[in-house]
């Protein structure tokens, strides 16, 4: 029997799995997914590159959206569109486009970005300092130290000082040349008296770690063929299986966790489809911010009538989703804007809580022709040039290259309608699903309104013509991040783990993934403060063990 199971195998599980492992503990990851091959499962050096990342048997968890809210005149001003389509939600109701996720061997880094941040501190005590959302229960110095070994595992290249900051204490790599496209944009920010600084990417600017350097293609988004991301495959999860005492099975999904009346004893798992119980000494939950919750709730016994770890009813409350406001136009040069790093540059100067005028929550800008998926011809033919024949190939050839598209992402303070909760529906154990609430408050509104707004002025002093599409929060729930639905803290009543990740209820189970967050921060992604809380809840579980 393995000393540790792990759910998962994403940022949480796979570097709680590398500290584990390299301190002698033997553990097992239960991956849902299966394994995915660079070299055959991605596709940057074929004809068909601009498929999208790859879907494949398992690769996609289950889940449903409950129904969204009435859209309002209000809000006309900020809802998608694009010139070629029209409304991108014609209803009347906002619109699910899907929480966007990998099961698999390294999870969604597999198809993230690359963007590495830490929290703004200002951004963890919201509670205290303006009476919105949740305090971190401990503070940002105490997660620097994990933030420090995560940032040299994922292989982070960036600048090594920030205007966020406390402390300037960052060793990273060189930052990454900004591209001529994305130049461009920071010129248009510039001109409105915003900040522009190198982005800080888990993507090697020059070869390390027995990894290549970047070559900039631009496909972070559809996998890295290369293995200069830094994904959580190639950095934490190969380390630990250099060490001998990882196992990993994949096409493994955990259904439940058992338990006696004290402790957690094992979980029962679909192996291959086959249902199997699995005994464990420990348990660290990493299945992320829906199917966490998913697997507490439908964890019921004697023992938690209401679900596993859900004494506070607080399991599945306090979700904080993905609030995103994109503007894309051409540009009357051509700029070559399908080449380079996805998010190669970023703006911080209204991520601080109130730096937003009337609104509490920041969020941050940055370039997005690749996840605004207009870097291909496909993309250009569909959503950019309309017409047909030899028109059309004429058009096609001079607007390739001249897109230019800027999103604002912002905090996601939580609110009592947006949480997830077990669907009546089912998958094929007859288990239930989870179920997504979503609703954009008012406040979110506001903070989505002056983001359009924003980047819809930064292409204006680019000298970009009026924007072509746009995308936005307000009529689509559409999240890569999700946050908050197993929230840590020091007060029993209102959290779900204290500030390791380890339940309050059960002293061998705890949770490493984002669903621990008490914030979401101001368009910080997420994935490099998972790391470092999951490196510090495996700390915790090596101290109590006696292993130094």
């Amino acid at each position: 029997m393995s000393n540790v199971i792990i759910i998962g195998s994403g940022a949480g599980g796979g570097a709680a799995a590398w500290r584990l492992t390299s301190k002698g503990l033997k553990v097992q990851i239960l991956e849902a997914g299966p394994s995915f091959d660079p070299l055959t499962d991605y596709k940057q050096d074929n004809s068909d590159w601009e498929t999208p990342f790859p879907v494949k048997e398992g690769s996609q968890g289950g889940y449903i959206v409950a129904p969204l809210q009435p859209l309002t005149e209000e809000t006309q001003d900020i809802r998608s569109w694009s010139f070629m389509n029209g409304k991108y939600v014609p209803g009347a109701f906002r619109t699910s486009f899907g929480y966007h996720h990998v099961r698999g061997f390294g999870g969604s880094s597999l198809h993230f970005t690359g963007e590495a941040h830490r929290l703004n501190p200002k951004s963890m005590s919201l509670q205290s300092d303006y009476g919105v959302g949740a305090d971190w229960p401990f503070k940002y110095e105490d997660l620097e130290y994990y933030w420090r070994i995560a940032e040299k595992i994922s292989g982070v290249c960036g600048p090594s000082t920030e205007q966020r900051s406390p402390k300037n204490d960052r060793v990273l790599g060189t930052p990454h040349p900004i591209s001529y496209a994305s130049q461009a944009l920071a010129a248009g920010a510039r001109k409105l008296g915003l900040t522009v600084t190198e982005n800080s990417l888990a993507v090697n600017s020059t070869p390390q770690d027995d990894r290549a350097d970047c070559n900039y293609c631009g496909g972070c988004l559809r996998g890295c063929q290369r293995g200069d991301k830094g994904s959580i495959d190639v950095t934490y999860l190969r380390r630990a299986m250099q060490t001998g005492n990882l196992t990993v099975t994949s096409s493994t999904e955990v259904l439940k966790i058992i338990t006696n009346a004290n402790r957690i004893t094992g979980v029962l798992a679909a192996v291959d489809g086959v249902l199997k119980v699995i005994e464990a000494d420990l348990v660290i939950l990493s299945a992320g911010s829906i199917f966490s919750p998913q697997i507490l709730l439908n964890s019921e016994s004697v023992h938690s009538p209401e679900g596993l770890c859900n004494d506070s009813d607080q399991v599945g409350k306090n979700l904080m989703e993905t609030l995103l406001a994109t503007s894309t136009a051409l540009h009357p040069d051509k700029l070559g804007s399908h080449r380079g790093l996805p998010v190669d540059w970023i703006s911080w100067d209204f991520n601080d809580p109130i730096s937003i005028p009337n609104v509490i929550g920041g969020c941050r800008f940055s370039p997005s022709m690749a996840e605004s998926d207009v870097v291909g011809p496909i993309a250009y033919a569909t959503r950019i040039v309309d017409g047909w024949g030899k028109d059309h190939k004429r058009n096609m050839q001079e607007a390739f290259g001249r897109i230019l598209s800027i999103s604002g992402i912002g905090e996601s303070l939580p609110n009592s309608k947006t949480f997830v909760d077990l669907a009546s529906e089912t998958n094929s154990h007859g288990l239930p699903l989870p179920r997504i609430n979503s609703y954009i408050d008012e406040m979110a509104t506001d903070r989505l309104r002056f983001m359009m707004t924003t980047c819809r002025n930064i292409l204006a002093a680019a000298g970009c013509a009026a924007p072509i599409e746009e995308f936005s929060s307000i009529d689509a729930f559409s999240s890569t991040h999700i946050f908050g639905t197993c929230r840590m803290g020091n007060v029993t009543e209102e959290c779900v783990v204290n500030s390791y990740g380890q339940s309050f209820r059960w002293p061998n189970l705890y949770i490493a993934d984002a669903s621990v967050f008490p914030s979401s921060g101001g368009g910080e992604s997420p994935g490099l403060t998972v790391q470092a809380l999951a490196i510090r809840s495996a700390d915790h579980i090596l101290r109590n063990k006696g292993v130094q």
